[in-house]
């Protein structure tokens, strides 16, 4: 049966089922390095498209994510979602979204939704270990009561804004037409930073939570960044360096990214500085694929964010550490990774326990980043999205419909069905090389090897029914343990004028 690795039967791959694998560990057993619990600090880009960092070929200048890179492990078969909110629930809850019913769409300001309250977050189960939780930067959790803000959730102290975007430099976000203020610090508006660039003004936050740290407890420091996400705006000195690039919006995201590449590196300056860094953990990650023409590139990979092809799923990520974490440095890992995994990985690596967690999608994948072991993950599942529109004709009766929008990895293989979004090919414009779209205006149902091509050019679907088949009953399957899309309707209640003209919890 060569749709599943190792000839496993569809019974099998379901025990496999991700999560099984999590291990409650120990500080003894799951320290990574001199058997004192390790510091961490996550970096989550906004939009950062595949082709957009310097080892991956790009023209955009990257040295610190390319140095940090190359000292820690580059993962190149790692999986997040293709918009923003589900990522983010992912890594703060390990669990997929339609575990959740958080399948549909991003979480909007005005609708009384967000990451479920029943389930501890990774800051919950982090700080629970006895470690210092500090968040910086984009929220996008959901915030329409006090139980959903970040300082409710795990992080003893959080400074950022709420939504899903706003402006660089001015921290507002429209409504009705008007701009409110989105900035907070522990939940109070912050309104003396206009006019300062976000990742500067989040970059001085997380510098002083680093100098700031009672270094008798570890540290953990989530900095989700605001670029290179829309509105595009950049100090002139980043988008200068890029006056060859005849396309402003490009030139402007090229900043946005070299920016953001100094950034982390007065982070990593800064944990040096503190005397933490040789037992730091530090990952990067993007939160999903750069938008289509909107200047970000995935180049090769085809599709983009909203879209269920590898340019909207497949992100950049690497982790890396000082000289006290055990890591597989140098390594190109390709084992399969999924945002899900962080929480039972690090969770481990803290010698925390899953007491009171849901079930984990997520798997403990600290083996495979310190070794290079195979990992245990079998599968991924990217979406399975039944709130969106139909497209085409089911295919092969008794089995997963074809016409919802869907998507999962297998082994080797990735099956798409429905409606999974633009499927262009976008160079990046310095090049001069041209958009290339297939039309398949009727067509819901794709399978491509992605081992062998991860730009997604051959669907399988048509020589390969049987492998098809079978990964529609595992789709069914797994639909089968899905809740309901809950996807409220939009509340005027949440018009910030009625709140002080500042965005937070109204309800």
């Amino acid at each position: 049966m060569e749709v599943f690795p190792g000839n496993l039967s569809l019974l099998t791959l379901l025990l496999l089922t991700p999560g099984i694998a999590c291990r409650a560990g120990s500080v003894a057993d799951a320290a990574p390095g001199n058997g004192t619990r390790p510091n961490i600090v996550f970096v989550l880009a906004d939009d950062l498209g595949f082709h957009d960092v310097g080892y991956h070929g790009s023209r955009i200048r990257t040295p610190v994510l390319d140095q940090l890179s190359a000292d820690g492990v580059r993962l190149e078969n790692y999986y997040v979602q293709p918009i923003c909110s589900p990522t983010r629930s992912q890594l703060m809850s390990g669990r997929y979204q339609i575990h959740d019913g958080i399948q549909h769409s991003v979480f909007w300001d005005d609708q009384a939704t967000g990451l479920p309250l029943g389930s501890p977050t990774l800051a919950d189960k982090l700080r629970e270990s006895g470690y210092s939780t500090h968040m910086v930067g984009k929220w996008h959790l959901g915030f329409h009561t006090e139980e959903y803000m970040p300082n409710s959730r795990g992080f003893d102290s959080s400074f950022g804004f709420l939504g899903g975007h706003e402006g660089q430099y001015y921290h507002t976000r429209a409504y009705k037409k008007k701009k409110y203020l989105d900035l907070r610090a522990d939940g109070v508006p912050v309104r003396d930073q206009e006019g300062r660039h976000s990742t500067d003004m989040y970059t001085d936050q997380g510098v002083r939570r680093i100098l700031d740290h009672d270094v008798t407890k570890p540290l953990f420091l989530y900095m989700a960044y605001s670029v290179p996400h829309s509105p595009h705006q950049v100090p002139a000195v980043y988008e200068e360096q890029y006056s060859d690039i005849a396309d402003k919006n490009r030139r402007t995201v090229a900043g946005m990214i070299t920016h953001l590449d100094e950034a982390v590196g007065n982070l990593t300056q800064a944990l040096k500085d503190k005397g933490i860094w040789d037992n730091t953990i530090l990952v990067f990650s993007t939160d999903n694929g750069g938008p289509i023409g909107d200047a970000c590139i995935n180049y090769p990979l085809r599709g983009g964010k909203w879209t269920l092809w590898e340019g909207g799923v497949r992100g950049v990520a690497f982790v890396t550490g000082g000289k006290n974490i055990v890591l597989d440095r140098g390594a190109v890992n390709r084992e399969l990774m999924h945002v899900t995994d962080w929480f039972p990985t690090l969770v481990g690596v803290a010698g925390g326990d899953f007491n009171g967690t849901k079930p984990l999608d997520g798997v403990d994948q600290w083996d495979s980043l310190s070794t290079g072991a195979s990992t245990t993950r079998k599968w991924v599942l990217h979406n399975i999205d039944s709130k969106n529109k139909k497209k085409g004709k089911k295919l092969f009766p008794d089995t997963f419909d074809t016409r919802i929008r869907a998507a999962i990895r297998v082994g080797k293989y990735k099956l798409i069905t429905g409606n999974p979004g633009w499927g262009k090919w976008v160079p990046p414009p310095e090049t001069n090389s041209s958009i290339v779209e297939i039309k398949e205006s009727k067509k819901n149902l794709w399978l491509f090897n992605i081992d062998k091509d991860p730009e997604e050019r051959r669907d399988l679907s048509a020589k390969k029914p049987k492998v098809v088949k079978r990964i529609l009953k595992l789709l069914q399957k797994v639909n089968s343990k899905a809740l309901p899309p809950f996807f409220p309707p939009h509340n005027p209640l949440a018009n910030p004028k009625l709140h002080g003209g500042v965005w937070g919890p109204w309800q």
